[in-house]
């Protein structure tokens, strides 16, 4: 009998979306089999999540409910190519950068979701991946391909990019777009019995329990090999060569296939059983359904010999509440990934823990993905190809194949003989399109194009339409309670779902940026333009009365007691979302800052008492910066004694600030020749801030130290990320997850 032992090794965890904290996550351990003479036999470092521990006392088992299980940044993983530009015409380029590497450009105009919105997809293939943007469409603009290689940060060439006219650059581009991963997925099920600590006793089970197979019938339905035309991840569809049956699924467009171990082929002969381990042993992520009590030795990853297994799911079923209890371990290697474990991890919900579970290992492997083993395997085989190709094409540079022809969405205007040989191209190019798109569908290599199996949920990221048509151009808005307060070209309405709309102020009061804070009673405003730009501050409560009691509807003229001090001429405003007993503001005139804070009550210290609330704020300092500030937000320290920050944006780089010695620090310098600054959003775990900074298709996460003795500790760190938009946005916002807006005015989240 082997023996095994563990020992904790805390460390500080890190991944591409910045620190998170360990009760979330769990820790990093060692985790050790030895044999019966005490011989070390296998060692790994693993990430074990257990759910948090400190709130299982008292803890009633069906309590917990679904929060955010979702899938993480299903648009980044979508196969791109195969969805929007194969079975259409399309344009396809070939070039080499400064530094003569071969890329190549694929673009497609397209309608954007099928909301009849036309915009062009273009995908980039480079050597270190690929690169995916949405541009916006123009009938009087043509696009080329130098503004479209611009906008994804490659202006440079050795090279100018040639167009590839010959239909057969589809399967290759196809080859390149396989490399990203697959959009299906294959699991392994290993099953457990009571007490056994070995592989080899685990894969040598002929068949499960009955709770075993409930398990599996939760996963998935079913299905005979034999015949079977959608994905089979591996298995044997001809001959039953890897067994009769199997386990499979679709989980929001995702086909699942189940590499369950009393599925496949048992030798009696092999105590190893070998086929079995060929194909749990391959999978990135595998299930282990444990049978025994709690107090039982529980299983660890160092049981099981795979170098290539990262991710294992440790599930147990307790009878006496019919409940499953959850436990995910993961190589430390792997970034983190969500879903959290709930607190304790324990499911009587058979429906949600199956989410749960199939969203937690889809994530998994996407995750897995990004680790070193695998991203540099998978850039070298793209550079491999991509340079193969180029090869390939180099050849037939003067002959039909490639052409030089800048990007339009229309021929050019050709004598008619000409246009029929181009229409003939577009056709054939067409049909070749449309056939590996069917050919590949029958492979069951492609995206499910069937109904998720999950039960309807509605996405905390879906919008809620207020008012489907309406009449006045939106220039900002904020929520308060269940309604929404619109500042627009005809004043400031008050809109309600499926309520008439109230106006607050009239048009003469022309609000151009406002905050709506509840907590302290006050709407914040910035007004007007130019020289005439002002802050105002009113009472919530005050509004609310003169719309219940429909008294006045208030006009540029009625607000001149709510204006602030000191602020006539403003073009920007921030106020620092983390606070806590103190309201902050600082107000952008031209290149100096002003900061502005609340009174401190200290008989109430929410709520002012003042007749006016204008007089409840205090004008603390001026700061001068070399340039007007374009994008400002505030970032709270983690401690009161005069370590809070100003971001500003402005040229090509976005600044912290002091606010107590105007002292200013270079936190991110852009490298492109032109920048659209979006917003710079403050985000805290643990007390400690971070910044998202969003311009162009880019968020740029960088940790952000406290000031010691007034210097800041601005350095590349371990948690330091960036993700990338596919079109640009008009603003980002954030709550549980990072939203942005676009042209369309439809909302794309990212998980934080």
């Amino acid at each position: 009998m082997k023996h095994f032992c563990s020992s904790s090794v805390s460390e500080d965890l890190g991944c591409r979306r910045g620190e998170f904290s360990r009760k979330h996550y769990g820790s990093v351990e060692l985790l050790i089999s030895s044999d019966a003479d005490g011989a070390i036999q296998r060692a790994g470092r693993f990430r074990v999540e257990n759910g948090s521990t400190d709130e299982i006392a008292g803890y009633t088992p069906g309590t917990w409910h679904r929060t955010d299980v979702h899938l993480e940044n299903p648009e980044y993983y979508t196969r791109w190519y195969f969805k929007y530009f194969l079975g259409k015409v399309h344009q396809n380029y070939i070039g080499t950068d400064s530094e003569k590497n071969p890329f190549f450009l694929s673009v497609v105009l397209s309608d954007q979701n099928n909301q009849r919105v036309p915009q062009y997809h273009s995908i980039l293939w480079r050597k270190t991946g690929t690169q995916k943007i949405c541009l916006p469409y123009s009938p009087t603009k043509t696009l080329s391909v130098k503004s479209i290689l611009s906008a994804m940060s490659l202006e440079k060439f050795e090279k100018g990019p040639r167009e590839i006219f010959h239909p057969d650059i589809q399967k290759d581009l196809l080859v390149l777009e396989e490399q990203e991963g697959s959009v299906n997925f294959k699991f392994g099920v290993l099953y457990a019995k009571d007490g056994q600590l070995t592989d080899d006793e685990m894969f040598s089970n002929e068949t499960g329990s009955e709770s075993f197979q409930r398990f599996l019938h939760l996963l998935g339905d079913t299905i005979t090999l034999k015949g079977w035309t959608g994905y089979r991840g591996g298995l044997d569809t001809k001959n039953d060569t890897t067994g009769t049956f199997s386990i499979y699924t679709v989980y929001q467009g995702h086909e699942i296939m189940f590499h369950v171990s009393t599925m496949l082929p048992y030798s009696r002969e092999n105590k190893q059983q070998v086929e079995r381990k060929r194909h749990i042993g391959n999978d990135i992520v595998t299930i282990v359904f444990q049978e025994g009590e709690e107090t039982a030795p529980a299983f660890k990853p160092s049981m099981i010999r795979s170098h290539f297994t990262h991710i294992f799911a440790l599930v147990r079923y307790n009878k006496q509440n019919d409940s499953y209890r959850l436990k995910i371990f993961s190589e430390e290697s792997v970034p983190l990934f969500g879903p959290p474990l709930p607190s304790p991890p324990v499911f009587t919900n058979h429906q949600e823990f199956r989410d749960f579970v199939l969203v937690k290992l889809i994530n998994g492997e996407k995750a897995t993905l990004e680790t070193p083993t695998f991203s540099q395997k998978r850039q070298r085989t793209l550079d491999m190809l991509i340079r193969s190709l180029y090869q390939d094409l180099m050849p037939d540079l003067h002959k039909n194949m490639l052409n030089r022809r800048s990007f339009s969405d229309v021929l050019p205007e050709s004598p008619k003989s000409t246009r029929k040989k181009e229409e003939a191209r577009q056709a054939e190019f067409v049909r070749l399109g449309q056939a590996l798109k069917l050919k590949t569908g029958v492979k069951g290599d492609t995206p499910a194009t069937l109904a998720t199996t999950s039960f309807c949920k509605k996405e905390p990221w879906e919008s809620q339409s207020f008012c489907s048509n309406f009449p006045h151009e939106v220039v900002c808005a904020d929520s308060w309670g269940k309604s929404l307060l619109v500042s627009t070209d005809a004043g400031v309405l008050l809109i309600d779902d499926g309520q008439t709309a109230v106006q607050v102020f009239d048009k003469t009061l022309q609000i151009k940026q406002m905050h709506v804070l509840e907590a302290l009673d006050y709407l914040i405003a910035r007004t007007d333009k130019g020289k005439d730009s002002r802050l105002l501050v009113f009472r919530l409560s005050s509004v609310q009365k003169d719309i219940e009691t429909k008294q006045v509807i208030r006009s540029k003229y009625d607000c001149r007691e709510n204006k602030l001090e000191r602020t006539k001429g403003c073009h920007l405003y921030a106020i620092n979302t983390h606070h806590g007993s103190e309201l902050r503001i600082v107000v952008a005139i031209r290149n100096k800052l002003l900061l502005i804070t609340k009174k401190y009550n200290p008989c109430n210290s929410l709520t002012g008492s003042s007749p006016s609330p204008v007089e409840e704020f205090q004008y603390i300092r001026e700061i001068c910066l070399s340039d007007p500030p374009v994008v400002m937000t505030l970032v709270d320290g983690p401690t009161e004694d005069s370590d809070n920050m100003i971001c500003v944006a402005y040229r090509h780089q976005f600044d912290l600030v002091n606010e107590s010695t105007g002292e200013s620090y270079r936190l991110h310098h852009i490298e492109a020749n032109k920048v659209n600054f979006v917003a710079a959003i403050d985000v805290y775990e643990d007390g400690e801030a971070g910044l998202l900074l969003c311009y162009n298709y880019v968020c740029q996460y960088r940790k952000v130290y406290p000031f010691n003795g007034g210097s800041p500790l601005i350095q590349p760190s371990a948690y330091d990320f960036h993700f990338c938009w596919n079109q640009v946005p008009y603003a980002v916002g954030k709550n549980t997850f990072i939203f942005t807006l676009l042209s369309i005015s439809l909302p794309i989240p990212v998980g934080i």
